[in-house]
């Protein structure tokens, strides 16, 4: 259920910022949520803001790493970050990670919600 959730929600993201998405940014939005609920679970009395650090930090971590499979092993081209400043081999630049930042402020949300459904399932 996590995964589906974080997959659907990936995508949709995409689909809103980038008007195109790619199967294998689903599976990484659904491994992205998998790591965060476990990780939100362990740190849940943690300040907000250092929450959005960590929620930065893992999804970027994500991403550099399927950029590294998907895009420079397989060479699918699903994005390309190389004209942005400060990028990491065109994977991963420091924009992004600000903008997962805030993004994990709505994921805090559906983390704390998911817990729930999980506790009463």
């Amino acid at each position: 259920m996590l995964f589906s959730v974080g997959g659907l929600a990936y995508g949709a993201v995409e689909l809103l910022w980038r008007h195109r998405t790619h199967w294998t940014m689903i599976v990484t939005g659904g491994v992205c949520l998998l790591v965060l609920f476990r990780v939100f679970k362990k740190i849940s009395k943690v300040k907000t803001i250092y929450k959005c650090a960590v929620g930065s930090v893992l999804i970027t971590a994500v991403e550099f790493v399927v950029g590294c499979i998907v895009n420079l092993q397989f060479k699918m081209n699903v994005w390309d970050y190389s004209a942005v400043p400060f990028n990491i081999w065109g994977q991963i630049c420091p924009l992004y990670s600000i903008l997962w930042f805030f993004l994990t402020i709505p994921i805090l949300f559906v983390c704390k919600k998911m817990q729930n459904v999980i506790k009463w399932l």
